[in-house]
């Protein structure tokens, strides 16, 4: 996968990135790599991901408007089936979904712990990483269909009844 200077990248677990450069150093052994200098916009840290790794660490375009319909679709989806498993291994599991970067398992564990919050108190961890696949989802899925933050969150809520 192939980005240029300027384009959105979505980095998993960290967000949504903008290309600042494409660089080339040389590291051991004398050998030149090219890494794609991409500045998180959320937290502004930059991060440079070398170019041959972009699959393995999952670096991806901005979601389609096919891929939002789906989470919106997943995001309706009542039965949700939660395993009721200590809060630790679901936690790992989610975590694990999180990391993957997929918005898919994103909107998964975000439906998943809203389901669980109704139904008992979320430990803190539950609720950051619910805060956090919030966010994720949110600003992708903003930017993918061109509107405001405010906009996709109150389509969350309807699709919620939050």
């Amino acid at each position: 996968m192939n980005f240029k200077v300027g384009d959105l990248a979505v980095y998993p677990a960290q967000g949504i990135g903008m290309v600042q450069a494409i660089e080339s150093k040389s590291i051991s052994g004398g050998e030149k790599a090219s890494f794609y200098v991409l500045r998180i916009l959320d937290t502004g840290v930059t991060i440079m991901i070398p170019m041959n790794n972009v699959e393995q660490v999952g670096l991806r375009r901005i979601m389609d408007a096919k891929s939002v319909r789906s989470i919106y679709k997943i995001l309706r989806t009542r039965d949700t089936g939660v395993d009721p498993q200590p809060w630790n291994r679901r936690y790992r599991q989610y975590m694990d979904k999180l990391k993957s970067g997929s918005p898919f398992e994103i909107a998964e564990v975000l439906r998943n712990l809203l389901h669980l919050k109704g139904e008992k108190v979320l430990s803190f961890g539950e609720r950051k990483m619910l805060d956090t696949a919030r966010s994720l989802l949110v600003k992708e899925i903003s930017i993918a269909r061109s509107v405001t933050e405010e906009v996709v969150e109150a389509d969350l809520r309807r699709f919620l009844n939050l």
